[in-house]
């Protein structure tokens, strides 16, 4: 996909060092805005900005995008440990 951008002649010069590295940041932007919209998935993060599961979280850290993590998930994590639990007794 292409995307093309219209920027003032007036703002090129102020931008261009920016220009370079323009494509990464708007994907790296685009990324974690649907992230954070649950549009997509740590996972899915991972495999679009080519990133392990320890860079992804790192970098969703950086931009404050934190984990979803629901009081269903929480329950569910709390269950599989007292599961756990009693299966070690």
């Amino acid at each position: 996909m292409q995307i093309t951008i219209d920027i003032p002649d007036e703002y090129i010069q102020n931008l261009e060092p920016l220009l370079e590295s323009l494509p990464q940041v708007l994907l790296e932007t685009l990324v974690v805005e649907a992230y954070k919209a649950q549009h997509l998935t740590s996972a899915e993060v991972g495999r679009i900005l080519n990133l392990n599961r320890f860079e992804v979280d790192a970098f969703l850290k950086q931009h404050q995008a934190y984990l979803h993590y629901t009081i269903a998930d929480f329950n569910q994590d709390l269950q599989t440990l007292e599961q756990v639990q009693q299966q070690q007794q």
